[in-house]
């Protein structure tokens, strides 16, 4: 998801010009109105572009231009456009960025939209989705869809590991040993000689396979890996989520789940973080260099047709119980754009049946919208692929927690994941975590 960040940067260079030029014309008045529209996940381009047409047919004089940027540039980009006066109409938001757009004035509150038009019943979207996008009687978004975390593994392992499938559906955790987890962890892990992790002579230094591929760029929230783990421990992130001003990452609950993470690679059982392929871990894991990661419902439809090959499983149960992430987008409108009205229009639009359902048809993600949501499932189920895991941990109660929502979401970003991937090369756990804090805590002083 997180790729080089050179490569990013030209690229970046590369398509701005044209994109200010794009983004600029959308301002003429009177007329037919072009919208300019930015998304991240190119699977799910091919829905919201048919959302688009179907938009169109309804509303002749108003087009929508979809523009879809890699994750790794997308918020980088957005935030050139934002300081050039020159963003896009709309844009796919994530709960841990609009604050900030929130507290720069940039992005449009949509409840006076919502207070003239009463056809979009806040109660049809999943619970827990809605109020995220609130701050005091404002909104900043309408709930667009929602995605869990589970954990994915090669057939093919478990089996040469002397594992079973059902062996994967009721996994335990815990830091000091690593639980049952720990121990399938271990047994998938092989080297050359075809000896797993348990072996005594298994030889770290010559791995074939590793048994887990563990998520080293993800943020402040931990979302596709330590954050889930942590939870289970009955870790959590501030003083109050959303909004929180005091953070916990120096918690010795946090601290022991990334030791313990970081350990892995110590064990042989993971990759050295910077000997890591600049492979996503789903493609290490096709390629057969890893038996097991964790994967967002979101990614599910990357073994569509090959479930022959690759399982699906909850993510490991902590003392706590088993946790996951809930995270859901929305789009936003630029408090900019010369076309607000035809703005909402279209975000009121994507948050309707009538779009997520198309959006639904293909299986790719959640959306929103209940109803949707199980056409989501139906889709998923043609596909022979298993949703249950998700939505399972979705109806377990408190199964679920949301997100850091704050503000300086972008800074404490960068200042924890910084710290942890220090902790990856061997750092100091405690010491960069209680350092990483202070950091954190002293951007609401």
């Amino acid at each position: 998801m997180r790729r080089f960040r050179s490569i990013v940067a030209a690229a970046s260079a590369a398509t701005l010009a044209a994109t200010l030029a794009a983004c600029s014309s959308a301002g003429a008045s009177g007329g037919p109105v072009t919208l300019q529209y930015w998304l991240w996940d190119d699977t799910q381009q091919p829905a919201y572009q048919q959302c688009a047409d179907d938009f169109h047919q309804q509303n002749p004089d108003i087009d929508v231009k979809i523009t879809q940027y890699a994750w790794s540039n997308y918020w980088t980009n957005l935030t050139t456009q934002l300081a050039a006066g020159s963003a896009p109409d709309v844009w796919v938001d994530q709960s841990s960025y609009y604050p900030q757009f929130v507290q720069d004035k940039q992005i449009v509150d949509l409840q006076p939209y919502l207070d003239k038009d009463t056809s979009i019943d806040l109660g049809a979207y999943t619970e827990g989705l809605a109020d995220v996008w609130k701050v005091g009687d404002a909104r900043y978004g309408l709930p667009k869809d929602w995605d869990t975390m589970g954990l994915v593994y090669r057939k093919d392992d478990l089996k040469k590991a002397g594992l079973t499938e059902k062996d994967m559906q009721d996994l335990t955790w815990n830091p000091t040993d690593g639980g049952t987890f720990g121990k399938v962890i271990a047994r998938l892990t092989t080297d050359k000689s075809g000896r797993n992790g348990l072996d005594p002579a298994f030889d770290k230094s010559q791995v074939k396979t590793y048994g887990f591929l563990p998520e080293w760029a993800d943020g402040s929230q931990g979302q596709n890996g330590w954050g889930n783990l942590a939870a289970s421990l009955g870790w959590t992130y501030a003083d109050q989520n959303p909004f929180g001003t005091k953070f916990n990452y120096d918690d010795p609950k946090l601290v022991s789940t990334i030791s313990w993470l970081a350990g892995l690679s110590g064990q042989g059982y993971a990759p050295k973080f910077d000997a890591q392929s600049t492979l996503a871990r789903s493609e290490v894991l096709t390629n057969g260099g890893g038996a097991l990661t964790t994967l967002g419902s979101f990614n599910m439809s990357e073994y569509k047709g090959r479930t022959d090959e690759f399982g699906f499983a909850p993510l490991p149960a902590g003392p706590e119980g088993r946790k996951t992430t809930l995270n859901g987008l929305s789009d936003a409108i630029y408090n900019g754009s010369k076309h607000k009205d035809e703005a909402w229009k279209w975000v009121s639009y994507l948050a309707s049946p009538a779009c997520q359902d198309t959006v639904a048809e293909t299986g790719v993600v959640f959306p929103a919208l209940k109803e949707a949501t199980d056409k989501a499932v139906a889709a998923r189920t043609k596909q022979g692929l298993n949703a249950s895991i998700f939505q399972d941990e979705l109806k377990t109660e408190g199964g679920t927690f949301s997100i850091p929502i704050s503000y300086h979401g972008t800074e404490i970003s960068q200042i924890v994941q910084d710290a942890i991937q220090s902790i990856a090369l061997g750092g100091n756990p405690q010491s960069a975590l209680s350092q990483a804090n202070s950091k954190v805590n002293a951007l609401f002083k």
